[in-house]
C-alpha cells in the first residue's frame, strides 16, 4: 500500500519525479499509523507538468477518438485487474470498509469504459448556410489541458469521472490528488505506467495541498479546472481562475433533504436513506443530511430508523462492517462540533453523539452514527454540510412546507423522497431545487447519468453526454462552396 510513496511520487512527461516541495504524511484513519510522507509539487514542478501535458496535446487531438478508446479500455482493464489491491489502499488511506472501496473500484473501471464507448459518438452538427453554396458545420475541438483536482472521499472514482472525458475528448490532463489520500492515485498511476504505452505527458500527476492546487489554477498553461471538493474551495478557484477566464467545472457538495411522504413505504425508506446517510461514514457529497418525515408516520420512521441505525458495525474497515473511522482528524472534529453546537441549540439526541468506547478504538478517528430530533430548521445542523453519520430528523405536516424547508438552502446537489403517490413524487419532483433527485431509493448515481449540482453546489456537470460535454468546445466552420456548376 505504502510501495509507492517514495520521494519519487511525480509523473510527468512520461517519467517518475521527485517534486520539491514540502512532504505532507498520508494517515491510516483507522490506526493513526504515518502510512507515507508524499513530497508536494512545488508551482515549478506543477509548470513543468502543465508543459508537458500541453506539449502532449496536440498529438493527442490528432489522433482518432478509435485509439483514444483504446487507451481508456486498457486503462480500465488495468484498474479491473488490480481492483483488490487498489481497493486496500483506498481502505487505508479514507477509511471506508472493503466492500465500499471495492464498489469505487468498480465505478473507475465502469466511468472509463464509457467514456471509451463514446469514440464512435462524438458528434457534431451540419446546418444549412444563409447565403447560397454554403453549410455551416459545428465540430466538437477539445479544450486543451485540464487540471483534475480530486477529493479525498473518493480518490480513485472521481479521478477517473474526470479522466475519462477528457482524454476521449482530445485533451491532456494533469491531476492532483487530495494530500489526505494521494497513494491509490500513485499507485494507479504506476500500474498505468507498467501497463500501458502511454504518451508522454498525456496524464501528469502532481501531489500535493492548497499550494500545488493554487499553482494548477493560476498557470497560464491550464484550459479547463475539473474540482470536486468543498465549497469554499471552488469559489477560490474561480475566483482565481476568472483573472484568466480559464473554463471550470465544480461540484462543491450538498446538504441533501430526505422526505417521507405520509404514504412511503417503510421497508424501503428505512434501510435506503440509513445507507444514503452512512455509506463512507456519511462522507458523500449526495449523502442524505437532513430529514424530513410525514407527522403521520414520524414515531414509526424514528423507532426502525433508530433500530437500523443502531444496528449499523462500526469496526476495522478491512472487516465486514457497515461503517468506518472518518477520514481525518479534521473532519472527527467538525463531526463532533456539528453534534454539540445542535445539542447546544435544543436538539435531543435519539442515539449516538460521541466517539466509541476507547478500548476497541483507542486510536483513530471514530464516531459513532447519531441521530437527532427535536431540531428545528434554523439550527447549524439542519444548515451546513455536516459530513459524518449524523441524522437530524424534522416532523413536517404538509408538502408546501417540506418543500419550502427543503429548497432553503445554499445548496442544490441532491435530493430523496419516498413516496407511493404519482402526484406527490411528480410535484416534488419538478419542485425541487435539487439537480439529482432519488424517488424511493438510496444514493449511487449512474455513469451515464448526469451529476450536477444548483445554487452553491457547483457549476458545470460530470457523467454522461452533458458532463463529457464539458471537456469540449464548439469550432464553428462555415464552408462556401460556391455556385453550382452549369
Amino acid at each position: 500500500m505504502s510501495s509507492y510513496s517514495g520521494p519519487e511520487v511525480m509523473y510527468a512527461d512520461g517519467t517518475w519525479q521527485r517534486p520539491g516541495g514540502e512532504p505532507v504524511n498520508v494517515y491510516n484513519p483507522a490506526t493513526e499509523e504515518v502510512l507515507a510522507s508524499v513530497p508536494s509539487a512545488s508551482a515549478a514542478d506543477v509548470h513543468r507538468a502543465l508543459e508537458a501535458a500541453r506539449r502532449a496535446q496536440r498529438p493527442w487531438a490528432r489522433t482518432t477518438p478509435i485509439e483514444r478508446g483504446k487507451l481508456l479500455r486498457g486503462a480500465a482493464d488495468v484498474i479491473a485487474a488490480h481492483a483488490d489491491a487498489l481497493a486496500a489502499t483506498i481502505v487505508s488511506e479514507v477509511g471506508k470498509p472493503l466492500a465500499q472501496a471495492k464498489v469505487e473500484a468498480d465505478f473507475a473501471v465502469a466511468f472509463l469504459r464509457y467514456s471509451a464507448e463514446w469514440d464512435r459518438r462524438l458528434e457534431g452538427e451540419i446546418l444549412p448556410g444563409d447565403v447560397a453554396g454554403e453549410v455551416i458545420h459545428l465540430t466538437r475541438a477539445a479544450v486543451g489541458v485540464v487540471a483534475a483536482i480530486c477529493p479525498w472521499n473518493f480518490p480513485l472514482a472521481v479521478m477517473c469521472r474526470k479522466l475519462g472525458p477528457a482524454l476521449i475528448t482530445g485533451n491532456a490532463v494533469v491531476v492532483k490528488p487530495s494530500e489526505v489520500s494521494p497513494l491509490s492515485t500513485i499507485q494507479l498511476f504506476h500500474l498505468l505506467d507498467e501497463h500501458l504505452d502511454l504518451p508522454p505527458g498525456l496524464v501528469n500527476l502532481v501531489p500535493g495541498g492548497p499550494e500545488t492546487g493554487r499553482a494548477l489554477v493560476q498557470d497560464e498553461s491550464t484550459s479547463m479546472v475539473s474540482f470536486t471538493g468543498h465549497r469554499d474551495t471552488g469559489k477560490s478557484i474561480m475566483g482565481v481562475a476568472a483573472h484568466r477566464l480559464t473554463r471550470v467545472a465544480l461540484e462543491l457538495g450538498g446538504k441533501a433533504p430526505a422526505i417521507v411522504w405520509r404514504d412511503a413505504d417503510l421497508d424501503v425508506a428505512v434501510p435506503a436513506i440509513i445507507a444514503a446517510r452512512h455509506t463512507n461514514a456519511g462522507q458523500v457529497c449526495t449523502s442524505a443530511e437532513r430529514v424530513f418525515v410525514h407527522r403521520d408516520v414520524y414515531q414509526d420512521f424514528v423507532d426502525a430508523y433508530v433500530a437500523g441505525v443502531e444496528a449499523l458495525t462500526l469496526g476495522d474497515p478491512l472487516g465486514p462492517v457497515d461503517v468506518g473511522p472518518l477520514a481525518s482528524a479534521k473532519q472527527l472534529g467538525k463531526t463532533s462540533a456539528a453534534v454539540a453546537g445542535a445539542l447546544a441549540q435544543g436538539a435531543k439526541l435519539l442515539t449516538g453523539g460521541s466517539p466509541p468506547g476507547p478500548q476497541a478504538f483507542a486510536k483513530g478517528y471514530w464516531y459513532r452514527p447519531t441521530v437527532l430530533h427535536e431540531v428545528t430548521p434554523a439550527m447549524d445542523i439542519m444548515r451546513e454540510e455536516t459530513f459524518g453519520p449524523v441524522t437530524p430528523l424534522l416532523a413536517i405536516d404538509a408538502l408546501d412546507e417540506v418543500l419550502r424547508l427543503a429548497n432553503d438552502s445554499r445548496y442544490g446537489l441532491s435530493a430523496y423522497l419516498f413516496s407511493r403517490d404519482y402526484s406527490t413524487i411528480m410535484r416534488t419532483v419538478e419542485e425541487l431545487d435539487f439537480g439529482e433527485i432519488y424517488v424511493n431509493r438510496a444514493l449511487g448515481e449512474s455513469v451515464h447519468a448526469h451529476h450536477a449540482g444548483y445554487k452553491e453546489s457547483g457549476i458545470g456537470g460530470e457523467d454522461g453526454k452533458w458532463g463529457l460535454m464539458r471537456y469540449t468546445q464548439i469550432k464553428t466552420v462555415y464552408h462556401h462552396y460556391g455556385a453550382a456548376a452549369d
